[in-house]
């Protein structure tokens, strides 16, 4: 494919802008067909079978950095897979369906999520935890940190936004780690959103307050999902920081395999994503963000939001699909 000339970023751009779009939509209609069946297993599966349906259509010469595990436990979308028909070099973060539990249940804030970046600016991490603090554009970095106690960020948070603390509410996923964090939070006043699954959506919400109610994300979830996160946020201007929990001796060599040699360090924004990003996501089941996939006798209709970090540009785009011979498995 010619690139008439351009640099990668901007040849990241052009490809991808509505490109992109089209991988999470066709990934959110094969869960979709699953929604509030009970299969968690099925639904998966159909949505990495599209995806990579979809991802090897682009002209990029990817490899998956952030997928569905190592190539010993993930047939597909794994770590280090190629996609694409060859092109630009690029690396490819992705979570098929983030909320599998959502959506075999029918639950709001299923979605599919593809990150596209300049080749090698995306952090590799392990599948292990990460403690993560997240919030939206606008504030002077450093408002928020994982070496402040749960009430120093909210209340340092607060005086930024020009609000009283129980104006704040934060999004923690519903888990018993969370227990002492949730009780830490709501002593101060604050609100809190608790979320079942969707680490993803969890810290894209916390970006849009005006839009989702939510200020801040906090909490233990998933490294390689912090990573997911922290594209969209690139994107947004929002922030992020992360650190690794590293607490077995497994755990550390499988970090250490990839140069992550600091079970302390704090990784932020720019340590995870350091590079021009695309970030796309679509809604499976409705949510605050995005609302999930309609089927109609003569189209399907899907809601996406891409984003882009050159240029800051966020586009809500609605589609609806006429030729539904192509969302057949």
């Amino acid at each position: 494919m010619e690139h008439s000339g351009l640099d990668g970023a901007h040849s990241l751009d052009r490809l991808l802008s509505v490109e992109i779009a089209r991988v999470t939509e066709r990934a959110a209609v094969a869960a979709a067909m699953l929604r509030g069946k009970g299969d968690e297993r099925a639904a998966d599966q159909a949505a990495v079978d599209a995806m990579r349906s979809e991802l090897n259509t682009l002209a990029v010469e990817g490899t998956v950095v952030i997928g569905e595990g190592d190539e010993d436990s993930a047939p597909m979308l794994f770590v280090g897979e190629r996609v694409g028909q060859g092109g630009l070099p690029v690396d490819v973060a992705l979570d098929p369906l983030e909320g599998t539990t959502l959506c075999a249940k029918n639950l709001p804030n299923a979605i599919t999520v593809v990150a596209v970046a300049a080749k090698g600016s995306l952090l590799n991490v392990p599948d292990v935890y990460m403690e993560k603090i997240a919030i939206g554009p606008g504030y002077a970095e450093g408002v928020v940190g994982l070496d402040r106690s749960p009430r120093e960020n909210l209340e340092s948070l607060a005086r930024a936004k020009g609000v009283p603390v129980d104006h704040i509410t934060a999004c923690i996923l519903d888990r018993p780690r969370h227990a002492k964090l949730i009780e830490e939070v709501r002593a101060t006043g604050a609100s809190i959103r608790l979320i079942g699954d969707g680490d993803v959506a969890g810290v894209i919400h916390a970006s849009d307050p005006l839009e989702t109610g939510i200020d801040i994300y906090m909490g233990i979830g998933g490294a390689p999902e912090g990573v997911l996160a922290a594209a969209a946020l690139r994107c947004t201007g929002g922030q992020i920081q992360g650190r690794l929990q590293l607490n077995t001796g497994e755990k550390r060599n499988r970090a250490d395999r990839l140069g992550l040699t600091d079970p302390e360090r704090i990784y932020r924004l720019d340590d995870m994503v350091s590079g021009d990003v695309v970030f796309a996501a679509s809604g499976v089941t409705d949510g605050n963000l995005l609302e999930g996939v309609r089927f109609h006798a003569n189209r399907i209709e899907t809601h996406t939001i891409v984003m882009q970090s050159r240029g800051g540009t966020i586009r809500q785009m609605r589609t609806r699909h006429f030729d539904l011979a192509r969302f057949k498995r």
